[in-house]
């Protein structure tokens, strides 16, 4: 053959390879099939990175990746022991997420909410459960939310949260708080709006632990994970919308878990592979691979991009005495009402609705 006959060659083979990436590219992000076999993918590294519980784990993992739909009722098992009542909705996910602290060798949940998916609605809404929410905790006598983990660890949480709020937790995600920080500096930071007295405060007390940071400003700032750490553990001053103490600072936390999420969206695929192959490995959870995939399928394919909050208990729906049954300043619920507001907030009943499924459960 020619050198010209060989060149012609090597041109043809060139083009077929070119229009069967191209065509490859366009299967996997054009169409659900492809684009399917993208999200499981990315599930394979996402399981193979975090940190796995052996003890809660609802669902067995495939060994090779499946891109076959999945019926979504399969991934609604219920994580808890199923001793108690609780609300279950097929078109409804709860995830509980912790962040856990440790002081003297004590492990505590410093911070705890309820990721909830709503594959029906389209939303993803987060609520605060506040720490010092005054709970039955199954075994023990009544104490403290927080006080549920230290004692029995996650089985024991995740009951205690299923006895006294009546929803179907479906898994978990936990981070040590010393792992939190790392996971916002690989983000590139946070962008959070701080009030005059707010960085005033971050930068005249130990909140932000490395002196060198302790250099906020009023008005918007991009945050480093020390910076971001300490703005979600302060409580002594009133965040942005002069909400105080407790409920500000489950407020910046929830702030700052919503800019997480948006500033990973934000990046394009190759960008968040990166972060999750070096972040993942700070979370702890019981979701199994499948679970990962569904709902990285539900949030990219209906384009959530905006999270709604909530925070229990609710405003008028609760006490806070200095002492109650030998517990200082716990928040005593009027359990009734606020589990009518969590279900018309997750489920969007009517108030009608809500009061009927509680008197389901409590019969």
């Amino acid at each position: 053959m020619s050198r010209k006959g060989k060149k012609k060659k090597i041109l043809k083979i060139l083009v077929v390879i070119i229009l069967c990436l191209v065509l490859a590219a366009l299967f996997l992000f054009k169409t659900q099939t492809g684009r399917r076999i993208l999200y499981r993918l990315a599930a394979h590294v996402i399981h193979t990175q975090v940190q796995k519980t052996k003890d809660m784990d609802q669902n067995k993992d495939t060994k090779a990746v499946n891109t076959k739909p999945q019926p979504k009722d399969a991934k609604l098992a219920d994580i808890g022991s199923g001793q108690y009542p609780v609300r279950k909705d097929k078109h409804v996910l709860n995830f509980l997420l912790i962040g856990i602290e440790e002081i003297g060798g004590a492990r505590n949940t410093d911070s705890m909410m309820i990721a909830s998916l709503n594959t029906e609605k389209k939303t993803i809404k987060l609520t605060s459960l506040m720490r010092d929410s005054y709970v039955d905790i199954p075994g023990y006598r009544r104490n403290k939310l927080n006080s549920s983990y230290g004692r029995g660890g996650i089985k024991l949480l995740v009951d205690t949260i299923e006895k006294n709020y009546k929803i179907s937790l479906n898994g978990y995600a936990s981070v040590n708080f010393d792992d939190f920080d790392k996971m916002i500096d690989l983000l590139g930071g946070v962008k959070i709006k701080l009030t005059r007295v707010e960085a005033n405060y971050l930068n005249t007390t130990n909140y932000i632990s490395n002196p060198r940071y302790r250099h906020v400003v009023e008005g918007v700032n991009l945050l480093n994970g020390n910076q971001a750490l300490g703005y979600c553990r302060v409580r002594h001053v009133p965040t942005l919308g002069n909400v105080p103490d407790d409920y500000g600072r489950t407020l910046r936390q929830r702030r700052v878990l919503n800019k997480i999420f948006e500033k990973f969206k934000s990046y394009n695929a190759l960008k968040q592979i990166k972060i999750a192959d070096q972040g993942l490995n700070y979370i702890t959870t019981d979701l199994s691979e499948d679970t990962i995939a569904l709902l990285i399928e539900e949030v990219m394919e209906n384009k959530i991009s905006k999270i709604h909050q909530y925070r229990l208990p609710v405003e008028g729906a609760f006490t806070s005495p200095k002492i109650y049954e030998g517990i200082t300043y716990p928040l005593v619920y009027d359990w009734n009402k606020n589990i009518e507001k969590l279900f018309m907030f997750l489920y969007g009943d009517t108030q009608a609705e809500a009061q009927q499924h509680l008197v389901e459960l409590q019969q």
